[in-house]
This record gives structure tokens, sequence and C-alpha cells, in this order.
């Protein structure tokens, strides 16, 4: 009985390992929680103990960064991983995958932010910034520019300044109508 209880114990601990080391995208302790819990891969109380077991083993770590607090894999769970990764049956871990990335497909169509540009003849560039939502376009606008550099750069700032810019254009075509920028 205790050698079944300590590979269930292992095998739960690569699982999350495996799950932070797959996801497409840093996940918060609540995003673990919910898939491990939907899953019913385990219980509440055992996820949390085995995070927070993992964490002050140096397998993983529990960082703020982007205003949340996400958990990273270190190097030593990467390298746990590499070698007992096979003690997860391979069901659960093509389950996984196809479920992260479900999740990121549908998070891309969700809100796509498109700044593209394309050669018209030797002397100028057209840009289109686009803003879209579960597919349907909400903003699209087509510039025509000199230089690749001026295409460029415009395309950068409008994915680092989307909801900037798009507030404030709409605001400019609509004054009566001022939208705040500080939502």
């Amino acid at each position: 009985m205790f050698a079944e209880n300590t590979e269930e114990l292992a095998q739960n601990k690569l699982l999350l390992l495996y799950i932070i080391d797959k996801a497409e995208k840093p996940l918060t302790n609540e995003e673990i929680t919910e898939f491990m819990l939907e899953n019913n891969y385990m219980n509440y109380f055992l996820i949390q103990q085995y995070l927070s077991e993992l964490t002050s083993s140096k397998f993983i770590e529990y960082v703020h960064e982007d205003d949340k607090k996400i958990y990273k894999m270190l190097n030593k769970g990467k390298i746990t991983l590499y070698y007992f990764q096979d003690r997860i049956p391979e069901d659960i871990k093509k389950y996984i995958l196809n479920n992260f990335a479900k999740i990121l497909d549908e998070e891309k169509r969700a809100t796509q932010i498109v700044g593209e540009y394309y050669k018209n003849d030797k002397y100028d560039y057209t840009v289109n910034l686009k803003l879209v939502e579960n597919e349907e376009t909400l903003f699209s606008l087509y510039l025509n520019v000199t230089t690749e550099k001026q295409a460029k750069k415009i395309c950068n700032t409008w994915k680092e300044n989307t909801e900037f810019i798009f507030k404030n254009i709409l605001n400019m075509l609509a004054d009566d109508e001022i939208i705040p920028l500080d939502d």
C-alpha cells in the first residue's frame, strides 16, 4: 500500500510539472487548480500541497509577473520531468496537450491584433491595422507609407498600444461621446 501511495504522489507531482511545462502561457494557481479539478486528477488540498512542495523543493517557482502570480518551471523541474514523464499515462499527456491547443486557439480567435504591411510598388507600402474579436473585424485601417521602416514602426506601435490608439481614434471621430481611456 505504501508503494502505491508513493507512486501516486510522484505521478501527481509529475502531472503538475507537466501541466506547468506544457502550458503555452504561464499559469496562475487558480488556472492550474481549475484544470486539475475539472479533469478529476486530484482534489483541491492535494493540488495546493503538491504545488507548495514543488515550490519549496525548487522544482517550480511562484512569481509575481504582469500584475499576477504565476508558476514557472525551474531547471530542476525540467530535468526531473525529462527523466520521469514516462510515468504519466500517454492518454493523459495527449489530453493535456490537446486541451492547451484548444484553449490557445480560442484565445487567438477571441481577440486578434493584426499589424501587417506589403509593398505596393517600388516607392510605397500599404499598412493594414486590424482589431478582430471573435472572428469579427471591429476596426481596420489602411495607410500608405513611403518606407518599409515606417511600415514596421507603425505595425509595432499598433501591436504594443492597440487599446490606447483604438480608443483615441474613437474619441477623435466621435468627439461628442468621449470614451474614457482608463477603463
